[in-house]
């Protein structure tokens, strides 16, 4: 094998010996152990300066696993933002210590999104940054799962979507100077596509009270436009017993909040013989009294078939009346050119129907300008629809070409005109209020989360629309009843008119808490005051134990031979 830190292993067996522990392995068997101190990697905050730190992996076989700094950066959707708590999770389980400090990580792992060239050209920036000064750098997410040939990802270790369950592995080779790429797909028992890594893995969530659950990968469309497809590729749904198991879990943390994510929550469970009516019939029965879940984005063609289950079910006292139904256009010769699958008529047969059946629904939807045969009277029908509908969410998108799909050999609209009708858009959105009507209403919202601007805490009510409170630390991870007093473009304020009411969870995991594997040690510790003398051993006790059961399968597989 070369030495050369830019050799590329197929897969991380070809640098894994039989001897060594597996991915969960490592994950149950988390070690607190201190060895040899490593030199402490000097701070830089100014990446021109930085030419070349030496890192860890550097220091003549003073590297001890499990022991260097991590610096995590997510791009994209909500899906991309659970695989990172999930890779956190495992890194932060294994012992890695993950950092903000950018500049002080011994390593880098970027995850990255494929939807728009913006994003992808951020993700670059951030490679050639890392490269610049020395760092090792470890890429995730759709860019590299859906071209990994690419140039300015050559000698770079890659996690494939579906590999992130072996992200201690891939960090390991490569703070040792490996280059290792896992792209592979996971199978389940039948030899179809699996929805991914196990859901009960380790994670960190970035909000402790909010849990996303990727309850599928992939599609069934062939978007002309969509780069993720070539990233996430064909369906692949989880179990439901799976993903109910995941949201008990959650619950029993404290979470009291739910997302359901995925590329298509309307296709979920087609190619494992369910639907998502059926998914969220069950999720239902388990979410407790003050919790609530949150549906994600569905494309029109597969929740028609389900509208009066979906109805039925967005009526739930305790889920949000709130739906991503994307439409992209008001033009039928442009959806059949973008291969959306579906025509006008059928969007706007979803939103009748799902306004008339649930009283206040939020329906969010997303529009892309400038889509190669758009032609001005095509743009019209698209601003008609939207001026008909008045939208509360409404996501205006640019088109982005992007290499390899079948619109970027189209010929584009030009930049002027596509400016101009982005403009156009934006103007109807802004010209009328969504949530007047709201004001001085009483409702009850669930806060989870703190302001951009850090003045209030945030909440939403049964329709999913933002409301802002004080900023009372009573209040959050509660249920709070509230009179509206103004409404924004994009939030309603509010005064309290009643205490807070705790949901029927435990108190949540502290912030950077590990979920999953650790779940049982850290909740000993919240519950016992002297448990913290003893949980300590346990990671060193794992250890050793499933080393000693490793070493006797060895030696026991030798003796046979």
């Amino acid at each position: 094998m070369s030495d050369s830190c830019h050799d590329s292993l197929d897969d991380i067996e070809d640098i894994v010996g039989e001897g060594d522990l597996t991915g969960l392995e490592r994950s149950m068997a988390r070690s607190n152990a201190v060895g040899k101190r490593v030199k402490k990697v000097p701070s830089c905050k100014d990446p021109v300066k930085a030419n070349h730190i030496n890192h860890p992996s550097e220091e003549n076989g003073s590297m001890i696993p499990g022991t260097q700094k991590i610096w995590m950066k997510t791009w994209g959707c909500a899906h991309n933002s659970s695989d990172s708590e999930y890779m956190a999770g495992q890194l932060a389980a294994y012992g890695y210590v993950l950092t903000d400090a950018k500049y002080e990580a011994d390593l880098w792992l970027l995850n990255s999104c494929t939807v728009k060239t913006p994003a992808e050209d951020h993700f670059k920036n951030e490679i050639d940054d890392g490269r610049a000064r020395g760092t090792p750098v470890v890429v995730a997410g759709c860019v590299p799962q859906g071209q990994p040939k690419a140039n300015y990802l050559q000698g770079l270790s890659i996690i494939g979507v579906q590999q992130i369950d072996r992200v201690v592995e891939v960090v390991e080779e490569t703070l040792k100077g490996h280059s290792v790429r896992l792209l592979g797909t996971k199978k389940d028992a039948e030899k179809k596509k699996a929805g991914g890594a196990s859901l009960l893995l380790p994670k960190i969530r970035k909000n402790p009270l909010i849990e996303i659950i990727p309850i599928n990968t992939g599609c069934l469309n062939q978007c002309t436009y969509c780069k993720t497809k070539h990233a996430r590729g064909e369906l692949g749904s989880y179990p439901p017993e799976e993903i109910v198991a995941r949201a008990v879990q959650s619950f029993q943390e404290g979470v009291c909040e739910i997302w359901l994510t995925s590329e298509d929550t309307g296709a979920y469970g087609r190619d494992i013989g369910t639907s998502l009516p059926e998914l969220l019939r069950q999720l239902v029965q388990v979410i407790p009294d003050g919790c609530m879940l949150r549906l994600g984005m569905t494309n029109p063609p597969y929740i028609l078939e389900h509208l009066e289950a979906i109805a039925e079910i967005l009526n739930h006292p305790r889920v949000y009346a709130f739906l991503h139904l994307p439409v992209q256009s008001g033009s039928d010769a442009v959806l059949s050119d973008m291969k959306r699958e579906y025509c006008v008529a059928d969007f706007e047969r979803v939103v009748n129907f799902l306004r008339d059946r649930v009283p206040g629904i939020s329906i969010a939807t997303d529009i892309i300008c400038g889509f190669p045969t758009e032609t001005e009277q095509d743009f019209d029908l698209t601003m008609e629809l939207c001026s008909k509908y008045r939208f509360p969410s409404l996501f205006i998108n640019q088109f982005f070409p992007r290499q390899g799909t079948p619109a970027y050999r189209m010929e584009r609209v030009p930049t002027k005109q596509v400016k101009n009708r982005t403009k156009r858009l934006s103007e109807l959105f802004k010209s009328y209020q969504p949530y007047d009507n709201q004001v001085g209403q009483r409702q009850s919202v669930l806060v989870t989360d703190i302001s951009h601007d850090k003045n209030y805490y945030v909440g939403h009510n049964k329709e999913y629309v933002q409301v802002l409170v004080p900023m009372n630390p009573d209040y959050m991870g509660k249920m709070v009843d509230v009179r509206i007093v103004s409404a924004s473009k994009f939030s309603l304020m509010s005064e309290p008119l009643t205490s807070p009411k705790r949901p029927d969870v435990p108190e949540a995991l502290e912030k950077g808490q590990i979920s999953g594997l650790a779940n049982e040690s850290q909740s000993s510790s919240r519950d016992s005051p002297s448990s913290h003398l003893i949980s300590p051993l346990w990671p060193l006790l794992g250890l050793t134990a499933v080393v000693g059961l490793r070493l006797l399968w060895i030696m026991y597989g030798r003796g046979r031979r």
